[in-house]
């Protein structure tokens, strides 16, 4: 598990302040990407290598 101390988290520029469904996610950290449940911040987090999170995202963009 990557050690998350520092971790810068945002979230997107879409996301709204009414408590929707949010990510957040922090890519500060040397070699992960961490993403979390906004509404749940002490919560569990998913962890990808930064590859995997720009295949991923690049998809998403596609679809939008």
């Amino acid at each position: 598990m990557a050690d998350l101390t520092g971790a810068l988290w945002r979230k997107s520029t879409r996301s709204s302040s009414n408590g929707g469904d949010c990510v957040e996610v922090a890519d500060n950290i040397p070699g992960v990407v961490a993403v979390r449940d906004s509404k749940d911040q002490s919560g569990p987090t998913l962890t990808f290598p930064p590859a995997a999170w720009v295949a991923f995202v690049s998809q998403v963009a596609e679809q939008s």
